[in-house]
C-alpha cells in the first residue's frame, strides 16, 4: 500500500520517520508531507503564511500525481483538515482516509472552532508577537517550526465529494489534558462508517507509539471498489 502521511501543528514530515520506517520494512511505500511554511530551513515567505486552502491544494497535488492503488491519506491533529478538503476533492484516488487523534471537520468547521479552550489560547499566545505565526510550544522536537495562524483559523469548504466506498479509519492517543476529541472519537465508535482504534499514549502517537501506528496503518483492510 502506499501512504501519504500529513503531520499536525509546528511538525514536518520527519515525525513519521520511525513509523514509515516499520512500513518500508512490510513492504509499503510512504511519501511523509512537510506542509508549506514548516519547512526546516523556514518558510519561504514568511510576510505571506499559508492558509489551509494551501495545505490542501499541496496535498492534492501530490495525490493527484500517484497512480499506485491502493492508496492511504493519513493525517495527524491539524491534518486532518487538510485530508479531508483532499478527499472532497479527490476521493476517488484514495483507498483508506486515517485520522491520527485528528479533527475531523464538516463543511465550515475550522481547526480553531472544532479544538478545545486550551488550545485557543496556545494560539493566540503564540501568535502575540506578530498575529500571523504561532510559536512552538515547550516540548516539541526541536525541528518544529512556527505555525502558520491563518491555517489554523480558515474555515474549510466541503462539498461531499469522497466516494462512498472510501473506509475511514480514526487513532485515539486516549484522554489526555485538553484533547478536542474525546466526545469525537466516541461519536466515531457508534458510527457503522468508521473503524476506531486507540492507541492511549497521548497526542503525539507517532512519537510516541510508532510501532503500535505503524501495525495498525499495515492492517488497515482493502477498500471496497
Amino acid at each position: 500500500m502506499k501512504f501519504v502521511m500529513v503531520p499536525g501543528g509546528w511538525q514536518g514530515g520527519w515525525v513519521f520517520d520511525s513509523v514509515a520506517a516499520e512500513l518500508h520494512r512490510e513492504g509499503h511505500h510512504v511519501e511523509a508531507v512537510t506542509l508549506s511554511g514548516l519547512e526546516l530551513d523556514g518558510p519561504v515567505d514568511a510576510d505571506r503564511p499559508p492558509n489551509l486552502d494551501t495545505h490542501i491544494d499541496q496535498v492534492a497535488a501530490i495525490i493527484d500525481r500517484h497512480d499506485e492503488t491502493p492508496l492511504a491519506l493519513c493525517g495527524h491533529s491539524y491534518g486532518g483538515m487538510v485530508i479531508a478538503g483532499v478527499a472532497d476533492r479527490l476521493g476517488h484516488r484514495l483507498d483508506q482516509l486515517v485520522f491520527i487523534d485528528a479533527y475531523v471537520p464538516d463543511d465550515g468547521d475550522s481547526c480553531w472552532s472544532l479544538t478545545s479552550e486550551s488550545f485557543r489560547e496556545l494560539f493566540i499566545a503564540g501568535a502575540r508577537a506578530d498575529g500571523r505565526w504561532v510559536a512552538v510550544p515547550d516540548g516539541l522536537d526541536p525541528r518544529a517550526r512556527p505555525h502558520p495562524m491563518a491555517s489554523f483559523v480558515q474555515s474549510i469548504r466541503l462539498e461531499g465529494n469522497p466516494r462512498p466506498a472510501l473506509s475511514r479509519t480514526f487513532i485515539s492517543g486516549g484522554a489526555w489534558p485538553g484533547s478536542p476529541f474525546v466526545t469525537l472519537t466516541e461519536r466515531l465508535r457508534d458510527d457503522s462508517g468508521w473503524r476506531v482504534h486507540d492507541i492511549p499514549v497521548g497526542h503525539n502517537i507517532a512519537r510516541r507509539d510508532p510501532h503500535s501506528l505503524a501495525a495498525i496503518l499495515g492492517a488497515l483492510p482493502p477498500a471496497i471498489r
